[in-house]
């Protein structure tokens, strides 16, 4: 009883006590109370929860918060710890909750609800003869047979039933789940018996159609023809305009929609009788959607049914028979309907529909190319005018509201996720009509708005959307097309310099920029797009970055013609760079101008390229030389943005300027410049993030042309990686190894360079703590392992360091850190897939001899992985690795395998669940794919993890943090 109190008075100072402090104390005290007082460990804590549940639940005193809470409490331990409870437990915990359901048949609501998915959970949990001839569901028909007066609370169980057999929350065995299953699909009929009989009580249909719903999202059980002719069928279509109705009558409706294309239900062939049915009926409810009267919720719902006809029959409506036609009409007065939210809900219709009409496999039937090209342009035409009204429908849906400087964030963002929806389906009307097609329509929209521009009434949006429309189709249009294009860019360049408008008027310029190098008079058209992309840089910072990055995509796709025009195009750099008069060029923007010089000096010849190279570099190192010069004392006191704005800028000239020769020249001289930032700042993780990334690049384009910087580079990064530890120095040598690590000529020093990394990295990481402490160095520490099994094996796995650095990552699988853990298990990979590599099979010798007497660790490791150590997420990465070792390892990875598993409890995987898993191992190892791999894998993981309890007993068991 003063339990009882206790739990009452915390409810109570939770929901209503004003003081912040006294709610997050009975927080706290609730939260204990669940996790502790009902952890079903014995029969008394068992009892003492009850008399603390039951008695709450049929206290006549208890409020609404307290009955909710003892449910919900109910429900959860039902659901994950069921399994913990000994074997006659079942009885009275079943009599409990009937008892309870028969209270609450008329609510509270949620109540009730909690109770029900409680008795479907154990439901699902217990053998079908638990509950009697039959199973629940005829256990539950001679219930309601028995006490009519409590049918509204059997129905609510009959509607949960369905929808628990799919709820990975409940604590049942794989198989017991599947059990599950089928044991309802096989009482289908009888359910649906059961809710025929209620639909004589007028006040319980609703409660009925929501039932018949859950039901069928079995998918399977009765056949198409007999649904057809089935009452709750004809009630359901019949209630499609019921004011009380309407919104079950949806769901039902939806609902066989999606049975009748589901994966057993025969396909569409063996449906029709039920197609016919359904889709007349909803058809009928077209002119609703232009009804003014009706709730917007209620056309939500009819738009909602025809965008399901859509989906599901797409496959059908892309043949162009005649039939399916109306419901392409249908859907397109969705798409006009003033609500985006419903005009949307056909979005996903589109889409599908032009992947149907384009993809080459959809017509592998009609044998020849001719007649598959034939047929193709056959459909493509009979959809012309359907996706042309779409372009006209959609495109105006992206315009700015006229109050858009007032929107809130969350409107801004929503605004902006309209757009690039519209943006989708007009690449899919491209996809059917080609993008030239699409243009001509949106041109016209575009003039339009022009014209209302130029009559005086200073109104840009309407251009602006047009032009967002334009600009989403350019990869489609034709670099050829003459009809459309010039008019377009003439527009563009009279166009006002409002600041949205501009912005858009850049990007639009920067998407044609393939179109621009291909038109006939490019170099004059050229000219006065830059001038448009200057006053860009020069209105807003918004425009300012759009005009930059079309300033990028001008200079990648036009460089040849720009490349005589070098030094007009520096002079645009040099101010974007050193922020020079009116530019609004942030930093970051500023990168997109210097990826667009250095492209174009890729064009320019050797020697030219050098010069210009050179005076690329200039206003980049000058301020890193001022910097500099002012001692190590100030250069370590500055701040990282001071450096790194400058290095990243070098760094994105050493990438995109494709002169190798000219780049290892800079990067030689500079290499003073860049070493003493290095010996100043290598403490500090940001600015040596910057210098390995410029660095990195200058190796990449570079490559042999570095000759002895990359060698003073290498010691520069042992000598301070020794004392700061900077992942980024591990990155750096990674990089230098893909390129380097076949190159006989550098052996001597990457060879040093492995084994003094590896060395220090496994003296930092001895446990899976230090491993948590230190990720980024585990990440990147495994990645350099892995590039040197891949390309420089030679060096790499003869060495004193490996077989340390195996034993280093098997401390570190598990660790919690995802691109750390997953670099770990691709190293793994790596040395057990070592067959694959040319390089490496040489070397398999080696490799076996370090894996056979890790073998049986490895395989522990790896399964504890999969059944609970690691997060549910990487189980396919895991399994990859575990595929990988039983291909390097033969039949002996069984062996280990069953090792493994037999040191698990049969209380938590049975002999029979792990022989499934064992079995599936044995075929992986004989060569079978991982997708043969992955249901046993994820059955098994899933066993594992099915409830707390477990997963410790699991990880107890097979001790994944010890390598012995």
């Amino acid at each position: 009883m003063e339990l009882q109190n206790s739990v009452k008075e915390a409810l109570n100072a939770l929901y209503h006590h004003p003081d912040d402090a006294v709610r997050m104390e009975a927080d706290r005290w609730l939260q204990s109370f669940q996790r502790t007082l009902d952890a079903w460990q014995s029969h008394s804590n068992l009892n003492c929860f009850y008399q603390v549940a039951d008695n709450l639940l049929h206290d006549a005193t208890s409020n609404l918060e307290t009955l909710i809470f003892c449910s919900q409490t109910l429900r959860s331990k039902v659901q994950r710890d069921f399994e913990e409870l000994p074997s006659e437990a079942f009885r009275p915990l079943q009599t409990s909750l009937n008892t309870l359901l028969k209270k609450f048949h008329r609510g509270p609501p949620k109540v009730r609800t909690q109770i029900s998915i409680a008795v479907a959970a154990l439901a699902v949990q217990v053998p079908a003869e638990d509950w009697g001839d039959g199973g629940i569901v005829n256990w539950l028909r001679d219930e309601m047979n028995a006490h009519p007066e409590y049918i509204p609370g059997f129905l609510e169980l009959l509607t949960v039933l369905p929808e628990e057999t799919f709820n990975h929350k409940i604590a049942a065995r794989p198989e017991r789940r599947r059990q599950f299953e089928k044991e309802l699909t096989s009482q289908m009929e009888v359910a649906l018996s059961i809710l025929t009989a209620c639909l004589k009580i007028n006040e319980l249909k609703e409660q009925v159609l929501e039932a018949f719903a859950s039901w069928l999202r079995l998918r399977h059980g009765v056949s198409g023809s007999v649904l057809a002719m089935h009452p709750l069928v004809h009630t359901a279509l019949s209630s499609l305009n019921s004011e009380f109705l309407s919104e079950a009558a949806v769901n039902v409706v939806s609902e066989l929609i999606h049975y009748t294309t589901a994966k057993h239900s025969g396909g569409i062939p063996v449906q029709m009788p039920l197609i016919q049915v359904i889709v007349p009926q909803v058809m009928s409810l077209k002119e609703q959607l232009r009804d003014s009267s009706k709730d917007e919720e209620d056309v939500k719902a009819i738009a909602r049914l025809f965008a399901d006809l859509g989906d599901s029959y797409v496959e059908l409506i892309a043949t162009g028979s005649d039939e399916p036609m109306v419901i392409v009409n249908a859907l397109l007065e969705v798409a006009s309907h003033p609500e985006y939210d419903i005009a949307s809900m056909t979005f996903n219709f589109w889409h599908n529909l032009q992947v149907f009409l384009t993809r080459r496999d959809s017509y592998i039937s009609y044998g020849n190319e001719a007649s598959a090209e034939a047929e193709r342009n056959r459909r493509l035409q009979i959809f012309q005018s359907a996706y042309e009204s779409l372009v006209s429908l959609v495109s105006f849906r992206v315009q700015y509201p006229q109050d858009y400087q007032n929107l809130s964030i969350e409107d801004l963002k929503e605004f902006k996720q309209t757009r690039y929806a519209v943006a989708d389906v007009l690449i899919d009307a491209a996809s059917v009509l080609g993008g030239d097609a699409i243009l001509r329509i949106l041109y016209l929209k575009l003039a339009e708005a022009q014209a209302c521009s130029g009559n005086g009434q200073n109104e840009w949006r309407p251009a602006e959307a047009a032009l967002f429309c334009v600009r989403a189709i350019s990869k489609y249009v034709s670099t050829a097309e003459a009809e459309v294009m010039p008019k377009i860019m003439s527009l563009l360049l009279e166009l006002p310099d409002q600041p949205q408008l501009l912005q858009t008027v850049c990007l639009t310029m920067g998407a044609y920029s393939r179109w621009l190098d291909a038109a006939s008079d490019g170099l004059a058209l050229l000219s006065s797009v830059i001038k448009v992309l200057l006053r860009g840089m020069g209105t807003s910072e918004e425009s300012a970055a759009a005009a930059a990055l079309a300033f990028r995509h001008i200079c990648d796709d036009c460089r040849r013609k720009l490349s005589g025009y070098f030094d007009d195009l520096f002079s645009i750099y040099h101010r974007a760079v050193i922020g020079e008069g009116a530019f609004k060029v942030t930093a970051e923007d500023s990168l997109h101008v210097v990826e667009a010089l250095s492209m174009v000096i890729t064009e320019l010849p050797p020697d030219q390229a050098k010069q210009a190279l050179e005076k690329l570099c200039f206003p980049v190192v000058a301020p890193l030389q001022e910097i500099i010069s002012h001692g190590p004392e100030l250069v370590g006191k500055k701040h990282a943005r001071e450096l790194t704005v400058h290095i990243d800028r070098l760094a994105y000239i050493f990438r995109y300027v494709n002169h190798p020769e000219a780049v290892a020249d800079a990067i030689h001289r500079l290499w003073p410049l860049l070493k003493a930032i290095f010996d100043v700042r290598a403490w500090e993780m940001r600015t040596m993030e910057s210098l390995c990334r410029a660095c990195k690049y200058a190796v990449r384009t570079s490559g042999r042309f570095m000759g002895v910087t990359i060698g003073v580079m290498l010691e520069e990064i042992e000598r301070l990686y020794r004392q700061h530890h900077q992942p980024c120095f591990l990155y750096l040598s990674s990089e230098v190894i893909k390129i380097f690590g076949s190159d006989p000529s550098c052996a001597l020093y990457l060879k040093s360079l492995i084994e003094a990394l590896f060395t220090h990295t496994k003296c930092l990481l001895t446990n899976i703590e230090d491993f948590t402490l230190r990720p980024d160095i585990a990440d990147d520490c495994f990645l350099l392992a892995s590039r040197c099994m891949r390309y420089c094996p030679q060096l790499f796995i003869p060495s004193e360091v490996f077989p340390s650095l195996v034993d280093c990552a098997l401390i570190g699988v598990t660790v919690q850190h995802r691109e750390a853990s997953n670099s770990i298990l691709t190293f793994l990979s790596d040395i057990f897939d070592l067959r694959k590599s040319n390089l490496g099979e040489q070397f398999l010798s080696i490799r076996d001899n370090v894996i056979a007497p890790r073998g049986p660790a490895i395989t522990r490791i790896l399964i504890a992985s999969l059944t609970g150590a690691l997060p549910s997420s990487r189980i396919e990465t895991v399994t990859y690795t575990l595929l990988s070792l039983a291909r390097a390892a033969g039949v002996a990875v069984v062996e280990w395998g069953k090792e493994s598993v037999a040191l698990i409890p049969s209380t938590a995987v049975t002999e029979v669940e792990s022989t499934r898993f064992l079995q599936a191992l044995s075929d992986a190892a004989s060569g079978v794919d991982i997708n043969t791999l992955m249901g046993p894998v994820e059955e098994l993981s899933d066993l594992c993890r099915r409830n707390r309890m477990v997963q410790e007993i699991v990880q107890g068991a097979l001790r994944p943090l010890v390598l012995k």
